[in-house]
């Protein structure tokens, strides 16, 4: 019997990419008279492609966006501040992840994040998307010193919720970072199916909606 359900946080709990494009398109107005000259379209897709939905560091993303463009130096930094100072104004409360987590509380679950990331910044989206006080546990990659996919990470969170492995499902949207980590630590699997990534194995759970998790959970205690 599944105990506690944990989760990734960026394109799992809520959809980054969604953020980044909005954040993109701000971008673009607020920098309009220094972008003068460039397709905003093609400016904003290019932005998207060298996220890397969220891979890729931001000052890297900015400098490779405006190589050999006819912008001022300073673009690129000015660009990469206001992109943390926007952020988070972006991110609007996902509906069905609500209503997911108020099901699994009520049903007694005990829920955990396991992410990567600095800590302020983590714990500031969490809060901004009014999602903090749903968990038991927050484990932040840079608080502890390990990162996923370690198996470590999530045996400390385990560790931290009282739950065993076994008991213990993990949902993530990256099949290596979080779905063979989990995999690897003994956690049940479960991928948040996302467009710009694959999942070959047969022995993952795959949802289209984090809603979806409470139905197969209750199918499993009546099979």
């Amino acid at each position: 019997m599944i105990r506690a359900v944990l989760f990734d946080l960026d394109g799992t709990l809520y959809d980054r990419d969604e953020v980044v494009l909005k954040v993109a398109h701000e971008q673009f107005d607020t920098f309009k008279d220094r972008l003068r000259g460039l397709d905003r379209d093609q400016l904003i897709a290019r932005t998207l492609e060298l996220d890397d939905h969220g891979y890729a560091r931001r000052a890297d993303v900015y400098r490779a966006l405006l190589a050999d463009k006819p912008v001022d130096a300073a673009l690129a930094a000015d660009l990469e501040k206001h992109f943390w100072d926007c952020y988070c104004r972006h991110c609007v409360q996902p509906a069905d992840t609500v209503r997911t987590l108020e099901a699994l509380r009520a049903a007694g679950k005990k829920l955990g994040v396991i992410t990567n990331g600095p800590v302020e910044w983590q714990s500031r989206k969490l809060r901004t998307l009014g999602l903090a006080d749903y968990f038991d546990d927050v484990i932040i990659s840079d608080a502890v010193g390990i990162a996923k996919p370690d198996a470590r990470i999530f045996n400390l969170a385990l560790e931290r919720l009282g739950v065993e492995a076994a008991e213990s499902m993990y949902v993530g949207d990256h099949p290596q970072i979080d779905i063979a980590g989990a995999r690897a630590a003994g956690l049940r699997a479960v991928w948040k199916r996302v467009p710009y990534w694959s999942m070959t194995s047969e022995d993952v759970l795959v949802v289209d909606r984090l809603s979806e998790i409470q139905v197969r959970l209750k199918a499993d205690t009546t099979e």
